[in-house]
């Protein structure tokens, strides 16, 4: 019996919160998605299409989505936004230049529907390199504090070394319940 309860409450006690990685490409958005899964950097090519993993943290369920982030695949994140209750925005912190498409794609998804009680995740990837952005440095060119309607949390972080992951998985989990 006992055996029989702990399979129904595993079933219906801890449930699962979709998360959608996202980030122009070579941001480190798979880099990220398996330090969380292993805890270790695993070779990756350019995603086409998707990886999706279930991350557990504290008896947390998270379901990740890393969508690919080459210009030819932006058009179809929003097939993946339904039900979606996070969204991490991994930012290339020496990549400059294309800063300003980075911020048109957070708007455009900040706008859609399906993601208006989503809570979001910027993680300031790349911090190692030198004359990198800061996370402060991001956030102001990105106008977060204009962002009203949506729970917002900058971090910096490496995804190589996994340093200041935890920290936003820990903002996420903080997350829980509060909306």
């Amino acid at each position: 019996m006992g055996l029989i309860f702990a399979k129904l409450w595993s079933l219906f006690g801890s449930q699962e919160h979709k998360v959608i990685i996202v980030g122009l490409d070579n941001a480190g958005k798979t880099t990220i998605l398996y330090q969380f899964l292993m805890n270790e950097v695993v070779h990756t090519s350019p995603t086409i299409g998707s990886n999706v993993e279930e991350i557990v943290v504290k008896n947390t369920h998270f379901l990740m989505w890393d969508i690919g982030g080459q210009e030819s695949l932006r058009s179809s994140w929003n097939t993946y936004y339904s039900n979606t209750e996070f969204i991490i925005l991994v930012v290339d912190s020496i990549d400059r230049e294309r800063l300003s498409i980075t911020k048109e794609e957070l708007y455009r998804m900040l706008a859609h529907e399906d993601l208006r009680k989503a809570s979001v995740l910027i993680f300031a990837n790349k911090q190692d390199m030198k004359g990198c952005m800061t996370a402060a440095e991001i956030s102001a060119y990105l106008t977060l504090s204009s962002i009203k309607d949506h729970p917002w949390h900058i971090q910096s972080c490496c995804a190589l070394t996994g340093e200041g992951l935890c920290q936003g998985l820990e903002w996420m989990t903080s997350r829980i319940g509060v909306r």
